[in-house]
This record gives C-alpha cells, structure tokens and sequence, in this order.
C-alpha cells in the first residue's frame, strides 16, 4: 500500500462511522486517555464503525513502534500437565493417574533448552501444570539448572499462579520469593493466569485459581524488583465485552504506575476439550470480528502505557494472526514452538515453525521483520529479501513425545 493511501485511510474511515465514535477515536488519536465509557463504546462497534477502529488502531501502531513485526525466537517447554487446579478453560491439564500425564525430568529440560539455543533461540518459556506433590523449590532449582547449563539464555519462566504455589509451598514472603528466584536468573514471568481479572468471571471459570487482586500483587511486586513481565486476557469464552474493557484499564493503571509489561497479548479461547464448553457455558471461541476488535481495543486503550501489542499465532492461526497485525499489533508470538498443540495453528504434534517462515509471513503484508529480546531489544532487521522460496516449508523437527516420561507420584 502506497504512503498516501495509508495516509487517508484514517480520515477516510473516520467520516464514513458515526459522529459519536468519530468523536472517540479522535480523541485516542489525539493523545487522550479514553474513559471506561468510551472504551466500552469501541468494544461493541460493528460495520462502518469497526472499519474505523481498526484503521485508527493501525495509525497509532505506526506511530509508536513504526511497521517493523517483531518476533523472539524461542521454545516453549511445559514440564508436566499434571495440575489439580481444574479450570473448566483448560485442555491441557491432567490428573495424575491419566494415562496421557507426563512429567520432564531436569536433564530433559535442559536437553531442549540447550537444543533450541544451538538452534537459535535466545529465551525458553517454562511453565507447567500445579502438582499436589511439587517440592517448595522446584521453581528455583529447575532455574538452577537451565542457567548453569546455558547461561545466556532468558528464561521467561512461570506464571503468577506458580510463584502463588511456590510461595504457598516455601512458606517465603513473596518479595523474598520473587528476590530469590531473580538471584537463580530468572529474567522475566509470563503475566497468563490472568484470564479475565473479575473475580465474578473467575469464579466461573476456575474458582481454584488464585483471585484478581492476588494475581496483581504478583505482578506488581515483580515490576517493583526489577523483573518484567507480559500481560495477557483470554477472551471468547464468557465474558462479554466490558470485561474486556475494565481488563485492559486495569493493565493500563499498573503500567502506568510501575512500567513493567513489555507487551500485552490477547489469547482467543480455544473451546476443543473443554469442560466450560461442553458443558454449554461457553461459546465455541471468538468470530473473525471479534479477534480483530479485541486487538485494535487493546491498541487504542492501551496507547502510551503497553507500546507492544503480540499475536499469538498458536491460538489464531497464521491468516487471522496477519489480519491483527494489520489492526494494531507488532509481534509475532515466538517460534520454535513446543508441541504446537492448537489446532488454529495448522501444525502438527512435534511440528516446528523456523524463523524463516515468521519473515516470510510478515512480508506478505508488506512489513519489515525483526527478531528481538524478550525485553523488546532489535537483535536484526531484515529488510533485504531472503529466503522467501524455501520459507513457507522450513520446519525444524525437533524431538518431543519420545522423551516425556509417564508422570508418577512423587516426580516433584
């Protein structure tokens, strides 16, 4: 697309949706801090309306981190998917008699950790399920192990929910817990476990999980210590869209007050092997429209607080992860993903996305690559051509299933 027809695009669409949501957007345009009530507005827009929504959260995309799609090559590693918690969300957890339940040993972590830094990565992502059994500082020592072996490589590792359980489990003050665990080389936590932060909405979806406020003091008191964090809203289940709204302002507040989020990452529901949608509560995950709304919602709300808006392609799906990235967002979700368990993703258990195939994808919009840090530092631009006729079936197999063990009571 030429500069002036991005250029007008904006005005464009303004005219074109009614006088009252013009009125808003402008003002985001503007610089201005919208209101709960304007937030809400935008979050239920449709037709003519929507279309001027998402060209505006696309200008303010531009304007803050310019038409560079970033990415981190890195490698999601789940240690077991034992968890007694049971949040009718979730269709990964076990219990620990099932006869899919698995669990990693150290050695096996590390192994994969080690094989994706030779492979390129910078930053594994570790998280697991809650097993009754985890010793108090397993957290910490599985840190131990991974630094040690690797020492450059980030680990991205465990969210609130963990550092809940390994509190709870230490019997440590949660500042001296998050202070031991930055010691051990922990460099960022990935802020999921958020969901919806409504108590009423979490009560519904798991009433086990630890409460909205518990989950904003673990995050603000890592911000506090130095250690960074993500943001992250699961939408399309049965929450309805002023949940999103007081979700996004709510992340907007802490931001402001401690700067610590890198990003804010939108997670569509995926409704497959649910008990919250078998059960009827649930609708069957997000439509097209609302994936996009979601994702220009959280652009204009969160403009001047969380510069980095990411797609999580293993929920969307490369096509509908394009489309968002054209309504606001600038980052791709990692590669080298672990196991691929999402079917919007297209890819198969043990199948591997290169990096090659995440710049060719973002070519194809006509934006430039770039892999960075995961705290958001350009490690390389790609703005020359390359690699675009081997890309889209560049895929690293890695090894996977064969080296899970069966999980046994005890094996934390």
């Amino acid at each position: 697309m030429a500069t002036r027809e991005i250029n007008d695009a904006v005005p464009a669409a303004l005219e074109a949706c009614p006088a009252e949501m013009r009125e808003c957007l402008q003002a985001a345009t503007g610089g201005e801090e919208l209101t709960f009530e304007q937030g809400f507005e935008l979050a239920t827009v449709e037709g003519a309306a929507l279309e001027a929504l998402l060209a505006v959260a696309d200008q303010l995309r531009r304007e803050t981190v310019g038409d560079a799609i970033t990415y981190v090559v890195n490698r999601n590693i789940n240690f077991t998917n034992v968890c007694f918690v049971g949040c009718s969300f979730c269709g990964f957890g076990r219990g620990p008699g099932a006869p899919d339940a698995y669990s990693l040993s150290f050695e096996e972590v590390v192994r994969r950790a080690r094989e994706a830094w030779d492979r390129g990565a910078t930053e594994v992502c570790i998280q697991g399920g809650l097993p009754r059994d985890l010793d108090g500082f397993f957290y910490r020592n599985l840190l131990r192990a991974i630094k040690r072996a690797i020492p450059e490589m980030h680990v991205h590792a465990f969210s609130p929910m963990e550092i809940d359980y390994g509190v709870l489990k230490t019997g440590m003050p949660l500042r001296d817990y998050l202070r031991m665990m930055k010691d051990e080389g922990l460099g960022s936590i990935p802020g999921t476990a958020a969901e919806i932060l409504d108590d009423r909405v979490r009560q519904e979806l798991s009433p086990n999980k630890l409460p909205a406020g518990r989950w904003v003091e673990i995050i603000t008191a890592a911000h506090e210590l130095g250690i960074p964090t993500t943001s992250t809203m699961m939408y399309g289940h049965i929450e309805e869209p002023a949940d999103w709204v007081r979700h996004i302002l709510l992340l907007r507040a802490i931001q402001k007050r401690t700067g610590g989020f890198t990003e804010f990452v939108p997670l569509g529901f995926i409704h497959e092997n649910t008990r919250l949608y078998r059960h009827g509560g649930a609708r069957p995950g997000a439509k097209r429209e609302e994936h996009l709304r979601v994702h220009a919602l959280a652009r204009v709300l969160l403009h001047g607080a969380i510069k980095n808006l990411q797609v999580s392609w293993v929920k969307l799906g490369f096509e509908m992860s394009l489309a968002c990235l054209q309504a606001g967002a600038n980052d791709f979700s990692g590669t080298l993903m672990e196991e691929s368990i999402s079917k919007a993703a297209g890819a198969t258990f043990g199948e591997f996305v290169s990096p090659e195939e995440f710049r060719a994808r973002i070519r194809s919009i006509g934006r430039v690559p770039a892999e960075r840090t995961t705290t958001y530092k350009i490690r390389q631009r790609f703005d020359g051509a390359e690699e675009e006729t081997q890309a889209a079936t560049t895929r690293l197999q890695l090894l996977s299933s064969e080296s899970r063990a069966p999980y046994t009571e005890g094996a934390y």
